[in-house]
């Protein structure tokens, strides 16, 4: 007769959909810097992470509310302000000389053309090697901001152009 358990509990961070354990296994096997970007209901945090035996280590992080010090006074969680968070996070990786990243979306799937993807192209934009499909890429309108424009009649365009070309310099 057996005794004990007939089944084995799985991790925690497994079981509560958190963690999924070969994708990670597979990111941390390659060796590279992975690039995540999280929205929340009120902001976007982009991260550079890097695996140690001891836990992972943040190289660089970045929130949405940083672009209120470039003068970005419009919504946080947008596509522009997800596409300006991460090309803001691009340039300090730039300064640390890191040059190539792998993008970790978690354990969510996003559809193509999400405005998470907005991240990746500003990663790419800015000279960061990092494997991608450009199918995957909003379309230049909703980056730029020209659909909030068209809908709100505001002028976010413009100020996504200013803060784009300030970073980009």
């Amino acid at each position: 007769m057996k005794s004990g358990p007939t089944y084995k509990v799985s991790f925690k961070r497994k079981r509560e959909q958190k963690t999924d354990y070969k994708k990670r296994l597979a990111f941390l096997k390659s060796g590279e810097y992975r690039f995540i970007t999280r929205i929340s209901n009120n902001l976007v945090r982009c991260q550079v992470i890097s695996y140690e035996v001891n836990g992972d280590k943040t190289i660089v992080s970045i929130t949405s509310n940083d672009l209120k010090k470039l003068g970005w006074n419009y919504s946080l969680k947008s596509t522009p302000a997800i596409y300006l968070t991460a090309l803001l996070l691009a340039k300090k990786l730039k300064e640390k000389n890191i040059t190539k990243v792998i993008f970790d979306t978690g354990l969510r799937n996003y559809k193509s053309k999400s405005k998470i993807y907005a991240a990746l192209k500003a990663i790419v934009d800015f000279g960061i090697i990092c494997p991608h499909d450009p199918k995957a890429f909003p379309n230049d309108d909703r980056i730029n901001g020209l659909h909030i424009d068209n809908f709100l009649k505001n002028n976010i365009s413009k100020k996504f152009e200013e803060i784009k070309n300030s970073l980009l310099k």
